[in-house]
């Protein structure tokens, strides 16, 4: 069991419960912009990358992306603490991690704007001592490069990080970095759907969190996925 002193985050499906509206945002902004429309499936394989990822169909035309990403904005921002919700055990787990004297930090793929709505929503701002956002790195998630700038930025050690986030992209940019990665199943995707990027911890709510950084609790590693059809997220 690895010594943890700091816990990383990352903020949508794993502070915050904001699918549906990220969702609804991006269906708003190409039905603004008439165009063709995409499933929740099809925006969901990439939740957790900035919007420039999710667009990147118009990256080659830059005002046309530039509206697209002003429209999503517009919308999120409007419909942002009615349709946001945080994850129930979420901030005590916050709390008793920070009483047990370890830092925490974000690492988002929101720009900063963002990031600090949802924090603020939640209450949660003040008990992160670094954030890391989208429009602060040159790479965002998967690259490593969110996670190494939080790292540094708290002068932490990343044998002694874990990154815990809800997606594939937060696990390959935290293993890409060197940290330990948990997997928060209390988001959108389940273990079927993560297993293959190897989380080293699996949480199933906020208080195995908690379990997991107290020196006095041993820490459940990564078990095997189970069969496809009894994964029931």
């Amino acid at each position: 069991m690895p010594t943890l002193r700091t816990v990383l985050f990352d903020l949508d499906g794993t502070l915050i419960d904001s699918v549906r509206l990220i969702l609804d945002s991006y269906h708003h902004t190409l039905s603004t912009h008439g165009l063709p429309p995409r499933t929740d499936d099809e925006w969901l394989r990439g939740v957790g990358t900035p919007l420039t990822v999710q667009l990147a169909e118009w990256r080659d035309d830059r005002g046309t992306l530039e509206a697209l990403i002003a429209t999503y904005r517009e919308y999120n921002l409007a419909n942002h603490d009615q349709m946001v919700t945080v994850y129930p055990g979420v901030v005590e787990a916050v709390r008793l991690i920070r009483e047990a004297g370890l830092a925490t930090g974000l690492v988002t793929s929101k720009n900063r704007l963002g990031a600090l709505r949802g924090l603020t929503l939640a209450k949660l701002e003040a008990m992160m001592d670094v954030l890391v956002c989208a429009d602060e790195v040159t790479n965002p998630k998967p690259h490593p490069e969110p996670v190494e700038k939080a790292v540094a930025l708290l002068g932490a050690e990343l044998s002694s990080t874990v990154y815990v986030g809800d997606s594939i992209h937060d696990m390959r940019s935290g293993r890409a970095a060197g940290v330990h990665t948990a997997a928060a199943l209390w988001g959108p995707f389940g273990r079927s759907h993560l297993e293959g990027a190897s989380p080293d911890f699996w949480l199933e709510t906020p208080a195995d969190l908690v379990s997991m950084v107290r020196a006095d609790v041993s820490t459940r590693p990564a078990p095997p996925a189970p069969d496809a059809s009894t994964d029931q997220r």
